[in-house]
């Protein structure tokens, strides 16, 4: 087993489904310690049979990763535990489709309190106890939409943008101070997980619809894909990983373009994706 993960204590934050319940599966795999929480109780009760099956030493927990005085309890409540806490993976997320124009503030804040904010509560909650480890490593799941802009992901936009720019920035100040604390954050591109169906939407918009077309058109890459990649970066001590062939090329595009590529994706965006309501 690699000594990144055995016996290392691990807290994954949306570790009911998807991404989340894809690195625990493969945390336990990997001989590692499991702090695991959710909103999705029913979800996360699952994850836990999983990987007790696997033989991991876990421990549960419903966790609002926006509410700030509860995550920095839980915080507390893992070191009690497991008397150490070795990585901290900030995976919670939820979706969002909607125009700047259509959606309300409280569309947006929901958005930004559970994507930037949650990574910030686990992020600054965890922090003092990886330093206290001797080996920290801190994984804040950004997104392809962290990286490049789309219409109708302007909230979601702002929240990943928010959270590659505060995770880029701690990884040079942890580079300074010569810190025991290692930090990645990570740009999945389209995965295979319920995050659409689950996604909110503006008014004008089909929920249905948009799940569908994601599903459909932008979901290539497995949540166990997923997982294996971000594990390999997190072992090779990266600054930054990107997760799928859509993520990569993406990247690539605007970085050869720059702000030209808001016109290509608009076009692209204009012809296929799923259309407004008729009002």
């Amino acid at each position: 087993m690699s000594t990144t993960f055995a016996g290392k204590v691990a807290v994954v934050t949306g570790a009911g489904s998807g991404i989340g319940r894809a690195l625990a599966l493969n945390l336990a795999e990997r001989g590692a310690k499991l702090a695991l929480s959710d909103v999705d109780v029913n979800g996360l009760e699952e994850t836990v049979r999983q990987v007790e099956a696997l033989g991991a030493e876990v421990a549960s927990q419903f966790l609002d990763v926006s509410q700030r005085e509860t995550v920095l309890d839980y915080a507390d409540t893992v070191r009690a535990r497991f008397g150490k806490i070795n990585q901290i993976y900030n995976n919670a997320g939820i979706a969002y489709h909607g125009d700047v124009e259509a959606s309300s503030f409280k569309d947006i804040e929901r958005i930004v309190d559970v994507d930037f904010w949650g990574v910030v509560n686990g992020t600054k909650a965890f922090l003092p106890h990886l330093q206290e480890s001797g080996d920290g490593h801190i994984v804040n799941i950004s997104s392809l939409f962290g990286l490049l802009a789309m219409p109708s992901q302007a909230a979601y936009n702002a929240a990943k943008f928010a959270v590659r720019g505060f995770s880029e920035a701690l990884r040079m100040e942890l580079l300074i101070s010569k810190a025991p604390v290692k930090m990645t954050v990570v740009h999945p591109g389209g995965i295979k997980t319920a995050i659409a169906r689950n996604a909110t939407v503006a008014e004008n918009y089909d929920q249905q619809s948009v799940a569908k077309f994601f599903d459909a058109k932008l979901a290539k890459t497995t949540p166990d894909q997923a997982a294996k990649t971000i594990l390999k970066g997190v072992e090779k001590g990266k600054g930054r990983v990107l997760i799928g062939s859509d993520a990569i090329a993406l990247d690539l595009l605007q970085r050869i373009t720059g702000s030209k590529y808001q016109r290509v994706i608009a076009v692209v965006a204009s012809r296929a994706m799923p259309r407004k309501k008729q009002s």
